[in-house]
């Protein structure tokens, strides 16, 4: 028996030990989770069976995920753990598969960065284009307002104030011209009562001297209606002929006074 262990191979004995070493390892992790995953459900167990919000979704998903862990360590407990021999071809053939895991990682991560790349470089030369276009776009505009900026005349003062004056004295001479139309118009067509015609009753004195125009007539109710405008009635005196004053009562030219039928009005056509 002491000749046996004196013939073992010592890193034989290395491997052995290493792998209880592991073995134990891994069966102190796997009880540790599995305490973890009691202790858990006791604390789940304790919210009851009440049915779950939408705030309680996470807590509903981490239930699904303690029944997966659960079962999936039930299983790992049935079996026996294989532990792989630490030798030279092993680990290469392990380095391989992860080297290859990771390379196929980062061409994934390659190619997703290249689409990214693809598209930025789309959305620039849009956006390039656009900003050409916005530039043309305000070049054409410059010269557009240079160009009216040259044909803009300017006008001094002097000469603004002679045209307004110039205007003013036409309106005034057009409405000079209006009224001494209007004037011989009305003397024409509305003249005064014949002088010489005699009273039917002799008792009643003669008045006619002092009668005025139709044109008289409308200048005092005109200019009663644009001094006063908040009282435009006037007086009806000797001076007014009746029968003008029914022609203008009668055509709407004028109003008479709703409570005094002495006092007229000219009608507000402006207004």
């Amino acid at each position: 028996m002491s000749v046996n262990q004196q013939h073992l191979d010592p890193d034989s004995t290395t491997d052995v030990e290493d792998v209880t070493d592991a073995e134990e390892e891994l069966i102190k992790k796997c009880e540790e989770m599995w305490k973890d995953m009691e202790e858990c459900q006791n604390k789940l167990s304790l919210v009851g069976t009440e049915t779950l919000t939408d705030s309680n979704a996470q807590l509903s998903l981490l239930i699904m995920q303690v029944k997966c862990l659960t079962a999936e360590l039930s299983q790992w407990q049935k079996e026996t753990p294989e532990m792989i021999p630490l030798n030279e071809e092993v680990l290469v053939t392990l380095g391989k598969e992860e080297f290859q895991k990771l390379t196929h990682d980062l061409e994934l991560a390659l190619s997703t960065i290249q689409s990214k790349n693809e598209k930025l470089k789309e959305d620039l030369e849009r956006e390039q284009k656009w900003l050409d276009e916005q530039q043309q776009i305000l070049e054409s505009l410059n010269v557009l307002h240079n160009d009216l900026k040259q044909q803009v005349v300017t006008f001094s003062e002097s000469r603004l104030f002679n045209e307004l004056k110039t205007k003013m004295r036409d309106i005034k001479e057009y409405k000079e011209k209006l009224l001494v139309t209007l004037g011989e118009f009305l003397e024409d067509h509305f003249p005064l009562p014949d002088r010489n015609v005699k009273k039917k009753k002799k008792n009643i004195q003669e008045s006619t001297a002092q009668l005025i125009t139709l044109h008289e007539m409308l200048e005092i109710l005109l200019n009663r209606l644009f001094d006063v405008p908040h009282d435009p009635y006037v007086k009806i005196s000797d001076s007014f002929w009746p029968p003008y004053i029914e022609l203008l009562l009668r055509n709407g030219i004028a109003l008479r006074h709703p409570e005094d039928p002495t006092r007229i009005r000219l009608e507000a056509f402006h207004q």
